[in-house]
């Protein structure tokens, strides 16, 4: 899969700031996935609208944490390493999370 950001993999050779946490992120968007089927048959099996926003809600909330996880890991890992290896890099890594954040935030 390519990513949509322009990031290129062999910028990165080090395994993802995620890496540690890899299961729990993968067993959360699992979740998530069994949480989206369901709300397909809920529209399939004409449920009250209401019940079909709470369950969107729940997921879209599901995803926020999961981008949340992602986020923490990426400052922990990736920015502070960079920035402690090589100091002069450390603007560019934390532009790189203003606008993963501008990303984010944009509801």
């Amino acid at each position: 899969m390519t990513a949509t950001t322009g990031s290129d993999h062999a910028q990165h050779p080090a395994p993802p700031g995620y890496h540690d946490h890899k299961a729990d992120h993968l067993a959360r968007l699992h979740r998530v996935e069994g949480q989206v089927r369901g709300i397909t048959r809920m529209v399939d099996g004409d449920r009250y609208c209401i019940d079909v926003l709470t369950q969107i809600s729940a997921v879209t909330h599901a995803l926020h944490e999961v981008a949340l996880g992602l986020l923490d890991d990426h400052v922990r890992h990736c920015v502070l390493d960079a920035a402690k290896a090589e100091p002069a890099d450390a603007d560019a890594k934390f532009e790189e999370i203003t606008v993963a954040l501008r990303r984010a935030l944009r509801l």
